[in-house]
């Protein structure tokens, strides 16, 4: 059976709220990264680039910076979630001189991927010879157990 390798991505300072950009990610969760991506080029919410991109990086990793080669149709994300970001404070002007604050708050970005590795084609081939030796011998000792008792 093929080894599962994982790899992931972090985007920092989204310029967008984490409640809105969980949204976006929730669509995505659980699904294989071809889905996610077409699912998120078509969603038309602002924060779906950002989760677009944090997820594309993450598969990139995978593809890149494991050892082994990772076959793209196994490719699925195995966990996606959003928190909170850094807060700057910002203040606005109202009426008779006074300044009333409000905060721009970020959003940071985790995606990771997990995909199992190519099979050989040799070894797939010895598999199916092994498989066949062995189901021939069990059929060749089954003759000769029906020969004994006749």
């Amino acid at each position: 059976m093929a080894e599962t390798h994982f790899a992931h991505a972090y985007e920092k300072g989204i310029d967008s709220l984490p409640r809105k950009t969980s949204i976006v990610a929730s669509l995505v969760r659980d699904r294989y990264v071809a889905d996610a991506v077409v699912i998120l080029e078509n969603t038309p919410r602002r924060a779906a680039k950002a989760v677009l991109k944090a997820v594309e990086s993450a598969n990139a990793n995978l593809l890149n910076n494991s050892k082994v080669s990772i076959d793209p149709k196994t490719i699925r994300i195995a966990r996606i979630f959003v928190t909170s970001g850094t807060r700057m404070r910002r203040y606005v002007p109202a009426s008779r001189g006074r300044a009333l604050p409000f905060e721009k708050i970020s959003s940071n970005i985790f995606v990771e991927v997990a995909g199992e590795e190519k099979v050989k084609k040799a070894t797939a081939v010895k598999e199916k010879r092994v498989a066949k030796e062995d189901s021939a011998s069990s059929n060749s000792e089954k003759t000769e157990v029906e020969k004994e008792k006749k």
